[in-house]
């Protein structure tokens, strides 16, 4: 990782960071600005028309002192800054034409392993002398914000620089997609920018997970062939497999009844595949399990099985059924309290 963070300065050191972002071409329209010259027409005072707009600067004056002095519920600025999304891809961010920092990411960023930055901050040192500098991950299609480099006190410049161009951090994004990386200075928002990471090949796999689940099963999953309710709030795949207790709120500890028909012995494993991160996770007994047995036959199914359940994020899950050994059925649920 300290090969590839050393990589990342050499290619900032080709870039073009450093010199003035106030070019000539601003200081001539500033100048252009202070310069010019209105013209105003004298007019005799309407007395009705000096009513109105005496009534409107103060219902506006008023407005604006209320706004002013509503306050911040995150306690900070972000909630203003991040009024309007913009989720273009960029690796710059800057106020009024004036850079703040900028961001260099190893080549082939891809998510499920740990990756490494160059953040170039452009102010004085002085703006981040002896504050904490925190960077934050959201991502754009979940909306799950993580902590992606924890706070760091900071003491000096870059070693060679008189500011913090060459901040190197190193961390992981769990999934593919675009990410925000929102960066703090004493828990305040001071600006962010976007980038696309990409998603590993196969789905993450669990080291622990049984030995007969393969990467080609999970090509069996189709996105769009959601689960249905059917013989009486049974919701899952008619006279193949269903579940009742999928339609409560299940991010928290929830009972499900598992039905299968036509299966062939009394193990059930169950694989939870979440589509935002590609990533399995074990079901059963609120995720410490992945097979249970199968008890007697109810509601019409061959088989069933009440068990705890806790699904680990919100979002799209695909749910594979092992009878046995064997690949039985996927149901697709939409999980979302």
């Amino acid at each position: 990782m300290n090969d590839k963070l050393e990589n990342l300065k050499k290619a900032m050191d080709a870039t073009t960071h450093k010199g003035s972002h106030f070019t000539e071409t601003h200081k001539q329209r500033v100048k252009a600005a202070i310069h010019s010259e209105t013209r105003t027409i004298e007019k005799k005072p309407n007395r009705f028309m000096i009513f109105s707009l005496s009534a409107a600067t103060v219902a506006i004056m008023l407005v604006l002192l209320s706004t002013h002095s509503m306050p911040n519920s995150e306690g900070n600025q972000s909630s203003h800054l991040e009024a309007v999304e913009d989720w273009a891809i960029r690796e710059e961010y800057g106020q009024n034409d004036n850079e703040k920092f900028s961001i260099i990411s190893e080549p082939g960023l891809t998510a499920g392993k740990p990756s490494g930055y160059l953040f170039s901050f452009q102010e004085p040192f002085e703006t981040y002398q002896g504050k904490e500098l925190t960077i934050n991950a959201h991502n754009k299609e979940t909306g799950e914000k993580i902590i992606a480099a924890a706070s760091e006190k900071i003491r000096k410049p870059s070693p060679g620089y008189s500011s913090l161009q060459r901040y190197t951090a190193s961390f992981e994004i769990p999934y593919g997609g675009l990410w925000k990386y929102e960066v703090l200075l004493d828990g305040k928002f001071y600006g962010d920018v976007v980038l696309s990471v990409n998603q590993p090949q196969g789905i993450k796999l669990p080291e622990d997970i049984p030995g007969y689940v393969e990467q080609q099963d999970f090509e069996e999953i189709d996105w769009d062939r959601k689960a249905v309710d059917f013989n009486g709030g049974i919701i899952g795949n008619e006279n193949k497999s269903g579940v009742i207790g999928i339609d409560m709120p299940s991010l928290t500890p929830q009972k499900w009844m598992w039905h299968l028909w036509g299966n062939k012995t009394s193990d059930l494993t169950v694989v939870g595949v979440h589509e935002g991160s590609q990533t399995a996770y074990p079901i059963l007994d609120n995720g410490w399990k992945w097979t249970m047995q199968l008890g007697s036959a109810v509601n019409g199914a061959d088989a069933h099985v009440p068990c705890a359940v806790t699904i680990p994020k919100p979002g799209k899950w695909a749910f594979l059924l092992y009878d046995g050994d064997e690949l039985f059925d996927v149901l697709v649920y939409e999980i979302e309290e």
